[in-house]
């Protein structure tokens, strides 16, 4: 039961319940009050506040909980950590990352800049078709460089990541030129051996030439084509309303290998086997072709001679 006191307020209790229904009995020390403190008062205990340790109530062992069940062997323990619906999660640690792995990560990506705009080149999607564009040399008086572009290394355009690989490849021959380029330059276009779905498309050659640089434009002397086919001849005529008069005067095509010879140094430039091959084939026939036309020539000769003696022989008679 509680009272209340005369202010209102309901009085503390008198007694502390137990185990079993019991009641233990409080005695409430008398502590005294006063608005009139002095500073030697502060923080003194009074000497009436008398409490007996030994009369008060303390649970027995039935009362503690029992912590056996979840006693942890931090020795062999696994590294492992249990959740609340009680599954166990492996911790993922985090993975060492060695100095030759981020020098080939850094080897996959190049940040070139073109036209004072920052480019990334994906040189892992552009790696098998790098050597679409390498260095051929020097001509003239030794600082006038020769870039040779062959064609037949360019992308099937049936793949899925045509556009892709295209893009980055793009961005490798313009930022390529820039870096073999410092005086007059030439370019040599190798167009033999190459099948129709790998020729670049128009859009892709009219950008390459809206990216050069002036300086890159300016400097370019000649422009061979090799083994030029009816294709490119046509792309080249459809492109000249984009192009300048003076770049399209700088085109020349060439049909053998041996005339490219009389052009230029041939010493580094490094033509591939298809190309060989081609240029080794189109000889042959052309060479088939003379002595046909040769043979048709004498057969031709012989049966005129062989009329103007018939009719020779007619008029006699």
């Amino acid at each position: 039961m509680t009272s209340e006191g005369d202010d209102g307020r309901p009085a503390p209790p008198t007694s502390l319940p137990l185990q079993g229904g019991a009641r233990k009995k409080l005695s409430a020390p008398r502590i005294s009050l006063s608005l009139d403190h002095s500073e030697d008062d502060l923080g003194e205990t009074p000497d009436d506040l008398d409490i007996n340790v030994d009369e008060l109530d303390t649970p027995d062992e039935g009362d503690y909980l029992d912590y056996t069940d979840h006693e942890l062997d931090w020795e062999e323990q696994d590294p492992v950590t249990t959740n609340k619906s009680g599954t166990s999660d492996t911790y993922n640690t985090i993975p060492t990352y060695s100095a030759e792995e981020e020098r080939r990560d850094v080897k996959l990506w190049r940040t070139v800049v073109i036209g004072e705009q920052e480019h990334r080149i994906n040189m892992k999607v552009i790696e098998p078709y790098m050597k679409v564009v390498s260095h051929g040399g020097y001509y003239g008086n030794g600082v006038n460089a020769i870039i040779v572009f062959a064609a037949c290394f360019l992308p099937d355009s049936a793949r899925e990541d045509y556009h892709e690989i295209m893009e980055n490849l793009f961005l490798y021959v313009i930022s390529t030129l820039e870096l073999m380029v410092a005086e007059d330059y030439m370019i040599v276009y190798l167009n033999g051996a190459t099948p129709h779905r790998r020729m670049p498309g128009l859009g892709w050659l009219k950008k390459c030439y809206q990216m050069i640089d002036r300086r890159l434009r300016k400097n370019l002397k000649s422009f061979i084509i090799v083994h030029p086919s009816w294709f490119i001849r046509t792309v080249l005529a459809i492109t000249k309303p984009f192009i300048s008069a003076k770049f399209s005067s700088k085109i020349k095509y060439v049909n053998s290998l041996d005339e490219l010879r009389e052009l230029i140094p041939m010493d580094s430039i490094q033509i591939p086997e298809c190309i060989i091959k081609l240029d080794k084939e189109l000889k042959e026939a052309a060479e088939n072709s003379k002595i046909n036309s040769f043979l048709q020539g004498t057969e031709m000769a012989a049966a005129s001679r062989t009329d103007r003696q018939d009719q020779a022989g007619a008029s006699s008679s």
